[in-house]
């Protein structure tokens, strides 16, 4: 078994596609009124699906509602960087739910929010003091 693809419903393709950026994904120059997205997918990395609202509604009957914990994780190579990560997301305007700390698992971790309330944890391991 393998995981391939995670998959975030929206209202506003554009904004969404500049969340995900800051995140580090990469997508197609988008062309007219796209309905549906797909991450470019580097070796070993999980493609990261988006599709219009309209689109989940015609599938599953109704319009995708968000939960209210984190759709999925996005691990950072430092501590440093998941710091850099949230700063540019709350400096553009994006919702931070929780800012970044260190967890007691050994893990700098911090929980921040698309702009259609997908929740996406952020972590990177912390450095080991020894």
């Amino acid at each position: 078994m393998k995981l391939n693809a995670v998959e975030v419903c929206t209202s506003n393709m554009a904004a969404t596609l500049k969340f995900y950026e800051l995140l580090g994904f990469e997508f197609p120059q988008l062309r007219g009124d796209e309905q549906h997205v797909d991450s470019l997918v580097n070796q070993g990395s999980v493609r990261l699906m988006i599709d219009k609202k309209e689109v989940a509604k015609e599938i599953i009957g109704s319009f995708p509602i968000p939960s209210n914990y984190s759709s999925f994780c996005i691990e950072y190579d430092s501590p440093e960087e998941v710091n850099k990560i949230v700063g540019k997301v709350k400096m553009l305007g994006f919702m931070v739910v929780k800012e970044p700390w260190d967890a007691f698992w050994g893990q700098r971790y911090a929980i921040i929010e698309d702009p259609d309330g997908y929740k996406i944890d952020l972590y990177a391991a912390l450095k080991s003091s020894l």
